[in-house]
Order: C-alpha cells, then sequence, then structure tokens
C-alpha cells in the first residue's frame, strides 16, 4: 500500500504501527533526556493528564517515562513553573497541556457553562446564587496570589451538593468554575496541593492570545488530536484532546478532506478481516509514514503504560485496536478486583500482550510486582518474557528502587524469566 493507492485499505496491524509510532512509542529515545525532549513529546501527544494516585508514580510522569525512559522531573516542573511553557487545564481530562496551544483552549473556556445538560444548568444556577464567593475568590486571589484553597474564605450563600465526595467543598467547586472558564490558572503546587492566581499573572507575554472564531479552533484542535491518535474515526477525535469541544466537528472534517489535509482509509484486510466501520481518517502528514512502516520500517519495543496513558485512554478504541478490555480497578473493593489497584498494561510492539500490578515502596526502595497477567494470545516466547523483564527493570530504575520483588503470581509461558 503506498499513499497513492486510491483504495487506502490498511491491515488493523498497519493501523496500530501508525497509532504506536504517533504516539512515540515506537523507538527509544537517545539521551541525554532534557526539557526540549519532553517538550517534543507533548507536542506529538497534545497532553498529559493528571491523576493524585501515586501507588507506582504519578500518570503523567509514567506517560513521559514511556516514551522517553529514565528523566528528571525537575526539567517537567521547570517546564511548568518556571519557563511557562505548560500550564494545567482540561484537556480530554484534567492534564498538561502546551502554552502554545492557548489559542485552541480558549475555545473550552468561553464554551464553559453554555451546554444544555442538567449538570451545567445546575451548576451555573449555583454560581449565579454564589456571586459573592466568586467575586471574593478573585479579589483575593488579585491582592495575595497564588493562594491555595484553603486559604480562601468561604462565603456562600448556598451549599454545593453533588450527592458524592464534592458536596460541599464550595471553594474549590467555584475554583474549577474559575478554571474552566480560564479566568485563574495553577500557579504552582505545594506537594499535591495547587496554588492558584490570576491567569494574567500565570502566563508568559508571549502566550498566542489571539481569539480563535469557533470554526478554526475545532480546525486546528480535530487535526492535533488526529495526528496523536495517528489513525481515527470521528469519535475518537472528539474523545481525544480538546474532549468533547469540537462544535461543527463533520464539516470541519469535510473540509480537510477536500482540501486534502486528512485523507479516509479502510482497516481491514478485505478477505480473512472485513473492514471495520468507518470512515477512518489519516493526516496527510503521516503518509510518508505510513508508507515506512508498510515497507517493513517498524522498530518495536516494549515497555509499561500508565492506566491514564493517552495511548488507551479512550477505552472503546483500544478495545477495537488493540483487542484489550481494561478498567480501571482503584475504587472495586479489593476482594472483587480482576486484576489490581493500579493496573500497567504491558505494551509489546504493536500489541497489548498483558499487564503488570506493580506497588512501589519509597520508604524501603521497593518495587513490588504483585502479579503479571498475560493475554489469551500472548507471546509465549523468551524474548517477549526478557523485555518484560527488561521495561520492568527499567521502570524500577526510574522510580529509584534499588529492589524488585515478584510475588508467585506470574504467567507460566514467562516465569522462567520474571523472578
Amino acid at each position: 500500500m503506498t499513499s497513492l493507492d486510491p483504495e487506502r485499505i490498511i491491515s488493523p496491524a498497519l493501523a496500530r504501527r501508525l497509532a504506536v509510532t504517533r504516539q512515540r512509542l515506537a523507538e527509544k529515545s537517545n539521551p541525554p533526556i532534557g526539557p526540549d525532549q519532553i517538550l517534543d513529546v507533548i507536542r506529538d501527544l497534545g497532553c498529559l493528564q493528571l491523576d493524585p494516585t501515586n501507588a507506582v508514580a504519578r500518570s503523567h510522569l509514567l506517560v513521559l517515562w514511556s516514551r522517553l525512559g529514565t528523566y528528571d522531573p525537575a526539567h517537567l516542573d521547570a517546564l511548568l513553573w518556571q519557563e511557562r511553557r505548560l500550564f494545567e487545564y482540561w484537556a480530554h481530562a484534567a492534564s498538561i497541556v502546551l502554552t502554545e496551544d492557548y489559542s485552541i483552549h480558549s475555545l473550552t473556556m468561553r464554551s464553559h457553562g453554555k451546554d444544555s445538560s442538567a449538570w451545567t444548568r445546575r451548576t451555573m444556577a449555583w454560581v449565579k446564587e454564589n456571586e459573592p464567593l466568586r467575586r471574593r475568590i478573585l479579589r483575593e486571589l488579585r491582592r495575595n496570589g497564588p493562594l491555595p484553597s484553603r486559604a480562601l474564605e468561604d462565603v456562600s450563600v448556598t451549599r454545593w451538593n453533588s450527592g458524592g465526595w464534592t458536596a460541599g467543598r464550595n471553594v474549590s467547586r467555584m475554583l474549577d468554575h474559575l478554571w474552566s472558564k480560564g479566568q485563574i490558572m495553577v500557579a504552582g503546587r505545594a506537594g499535591a496541593q495547587k496554588l492558584w492566581d490570576l491567569t494574567e499573572r500565570c502566563l508568559p507575554e508571549w502566550t498566542p492570545r489571539e481569539s480563535l472564531a469557533d470554526h478554526e479552533a475545532v480546525y486546528q484542535a480535530a487535526q492535533r488530536s488526529l495526528r496523536a491518535l495517528g489513525v481515527a474515526r470521528a469519535t475518537h477525535i472528539q474523545q481525544h484532546y480538546t474532549r468533547g469541544c469540537y462544535p461543527g466537528l463533520a464539516g470541519v472534517l469535510a473540509e480537510l478532506e477536500s482540501e486534502g489535509r486528512i485523507v479516509q482509509v479502510q482497516i481491514g484486510d478485505g478477505r480473512r478481516e472485513p473492514a471495520w466501520p468507518g470512515p477512518w481518517y489519516i493526516h496527510a502528514d503521516d503518509l510518508p509514514q505510513l508508507d515506512r512502516l508498510a515497507a517493513g520500517d517498524w522498530k518495536p519495543r516494549t515497555t509499561l503504560l500508565s492506566p491514564f496513558d493517552n495511548l488507551i485512554c479512550d477505552r472503546k478504541r483500544t478495545e477495537q485496536l488493540f483487542h484489550l478490555s481494561y478498567r480501571l480497578e482503584i475504587y472495586v473493593p479489593p476482594a472483587k478486583r480482576k486484576y489490581g489497584f493500579y493496573v500497567l498494561p504491558i505494551l509489546h510492539g504493536d500489541r497489548l500482550i498483558g499487564r503488570i500490578d506493580p506497588e512501589m515502596d519509597r520508604a524501603h526502595g521497593r518495587l513490588t510486582i504483585n502479579a503479571v497477567y498475560a493475554e489469551p494470545d500472548a507471546p509465549a516466547t523468551r524474548e517477549a518474557a526478557r523485555a518484560i523483564a527488561a521495561a520492568i527493570r527499567e521502570l524500577a530504575q526510574f522510580l529509584g528502587a534499588t529492589d524488585i520483588v515478584y510475588s508467585r503470581r506470574v504467567p507460566s509461558i514467562w516465569k522462567r524469566d520474571l523472578r
């Protein structure tokens, strides 16, 4: 298959390889790893999802490790809090995003609170009722920011009642609203505690502040999303990067296709593998890469993925493309967990062949592998087992572990090399 083939039918394996390559997971980075290399990865991914769970390491740190190997997280902190080339905002979840993409994210900011869902109507009604709290927070930040949420007095008129863990957290709820609107930003962190300040005091002077029309913002965001995914349907684009904020996406995709910026492909070999429901799209800039992969220029490797890794964050797409059903079990009672608390899928070339249940004991410098699981079609080879063992050793090195302890729950096909 070449980029000139009018049929553009590609195999599922080739689709996976393009996705893995575009996710920077196909070829290992070469040291030294510094701020520029970190920025390059985030440019290709679009965002790094944030999550507070620290059973192994913070998710965004693991996502970078999977692509870069061992690096110094201080470089990421410098990009965030000193150089301000990155900032925290809502992408396909709460994430780290590029300051150079600020104009694209401004669409999400000005769209906040404008949809017609019952949740949004209730939230905006609560915000309106608590105008004194909104004004007090902005005034205190202007006078004394950056500040943690606990330093802001709760002068709410009505209590936020979510029926869940956010119930009664009035200051935090208003901060989330102001953050989503783009009026305030996370100016720094004291441990896990966010420090809030006015956006105008956080952004560097060079930040692109032009107001993009909705169409132009979607035009740019759709291309960023598609390039990060490698190959995708419209629904996958919608769920990635600026998740849920693609007004008029169908028209934008038609425009991009008419301009030759994106092309449609079919996935399936037409024989054993019937064509998957589509259409599927590839960005025109990635067609040369697709040709190289089709010609055999494929550099597979083995690594471990965060539960929130960009490659697998769309669970339905992951099931279709990689045949892996993945569900996070953090909130599942221990006795009912199938795999474990914080399970990392194993990427081996263009396949997800298993998962591990690790736990990092920082006090003793010990990485415990509570269990290793193999998928039904996982390769029963020593080569695969050794590659998995090497990935676990590399993770231990990144975490600063001096000891790796395996439990007895290791597949028999890999047991000889995982011990």
